[in-house]
């Protein structure tokens, strides 16, 4: 079925910033949406999004650009295709765009055609997304979850250096059951929180905004949340996460100002490996900066067979920064968000790329997200096995968590979920 038209216009994402929202109609009138997320940490390697840069227009943040770019440029090139060659369109229209990072068109105007065409062709097939987006698998994993507890970083003002601590429930039996222990340890972190006076709000992506006084104290923290629900952390329930270090890297050191300390990449790495060892952590995203390339060797080598490293700012789901990656030996993992790419084509290859050498991926949501839930058929069309899109509270959080629902429920019997063994691959070799 061809593509009749392509619109385009502004909406908002979750922190209240312009987003583009594309649609791609078909000629039997069947419309696709494509709802573009934002980043607030990003990575330098990553494709860029296309800003307008007005002061007097929404602080320089609308996208009348981009838009104008989906009405035009790409327009032309799409109107007249077949809805099902995703290929071939964000092929193309990465080569109209002419530059390594999408810069002249916008990563967030080439990603919002690339979602819409994807929805679209779903839709006029009748089939769930899950089962159109990839057909080099059985599409039938149910992610494990990874939940942040408690934001901070570019997150939630630099409360906390550190920007995530997530909750991985690597003792689950079903998806059901890491939703219901999040939700009891969510709840108790709540408790402690609020009777020591220590919840100052809700961090972007929807975890507790705290005032701890070091980051040794959220680590017992979350430990003490989920023994106060009745779990035993590493067995039931374990920490990941994500350091964000690019931001802390500054002068050849790590800075942490919440501890008033400053390290050297030798003595970070020291710092990561206590923390790993005394706090059941299962899982560390950006432990070092993206340039950083030997502590990254180092951490694999000592640890990388039973904690899983995640490259984001380190890779931005660049099957070239990947594949350099695999062959050095520099993570076990990969974080996958689509607009990192710019193209829903260029992120499955990312993801085959991660499986093909044996590590994990993990499809990611961004801080600024909307209301769409692709990246839970994205996980579930590739059998990703791991999915991470912030709390357990907010819409364009639950949205994500609330539509694996769905689609399990879709599948029946189909429905695999495999939980913590999924880290199983870590130990082999």
């Amino acid at each position: 079925m061809k593509i009749k038209d392509i619109d385009a216009y502004q909406i908002f994402d979750s922190r209240g910033q312009p987003t583009v929202e594309a649609v791609v109609t078909l000629e039997n009138g069947v419309k696709g949406f494509g709802l573009v997320p934002s980043g607030a940490s990003t990575g330098q390697f990553e494709a860029i999004e296309l800003r307008d840069g007005d002061p007097k227009c929404f602080a320089g943040k609308s996208v009348k650009q981009a838009i104008a770019h989906i009405k035009g440029e790409l327009a032309h090139l799409v109107v007249g295709l077949d809805v099902s060659e995703q290929r071939l369109i964000d092929k193309s229209m990465c080569e109209l765009d002419g530059t390594d990072n999408k810069s002249r068109l916008g990563a967030n105007a080439i990603l919002g055609i690339s979602l819409a065409v994807a929805n679209a062709n779903a839709k006029h097939l009748e089939q769930p997304l899950y089962q159109t987006l990839d057909n080099h698998c059985d599409n039938s994993l149910i992610p494990l979850p990874e939940i942040q507890l408690v934001g901070g970083g570019a997150h939630a003002q630099w409360c906390t250096d550190i920007q995530d601590f997530l909750l991985i429930v690597n003792g689950a039996k079903s998806y059901q059951e890491c939703l219901e222990v999040t939700y009891n340890v969510y709840q108790q972190g709540e408790k402690l929180l609020k009777a020591r006076g220590l919840l100052a709000g809700c961090a972007d992506e929807g975890g507790f905004w705290p005032n701890f006084n070091s980051h040794e104290e959220i680590f017992e923290f979350v430990i003490e949340a989920i023994e106060k629900a009745n779990y035993v952390p590493g067995k039931d329930v374990s920490l990941s996460l994500d350091i964000a270090a690019s931001d802390l890297y500054r002068d050849n050191k790590y800075h942490l100002p919440l501890d008033g300390k400053s390290y050297s990449p030798e003595q970070f790495l020291q710092l990561i490996l206590n923390w790993c060892e005394k706090y059941h952590v299962l899982s560390i995203e950006d432990p070092f900066a993206d340039t950083d390339e030997p502590m990254w060797q180092a951490l694999t080598e000592q640890i990388g067979d039973k904690v899983q490293i995640i490259g984001d700012d380190l890779f931005t789901t660049n099957k070239v920064r990947i594949q350099h990656g695999i062959e050095n030996k520099l993570a076990n993992s990969v974080l996958i968000k689509l607009n990192q790419i710019g193209t829903v084509s260029e992120t499955i290859d990312a993801i085959r790329l991660t499986q093909s050498a044996g590590w994990l991926p993990v499809v990611s949501a961004r801080s600024g997200e909307t209301e769409d839930a692709f990246i839970s058929h994205l996980a579930v069309a590739t059998n990703a096995g791991q999915l991470k899109v912030g709390s357990f509270t907010r819409s364009e959080r639950m949205v994500k968590w609330n539509e694996l629902i769905r689609i399990q429920h879709q599948q029946s019997l189909r429905a695999k979920f495999i939980g913590g063994e999924i880290y199983q691959s870590l130990t082999k070799g």
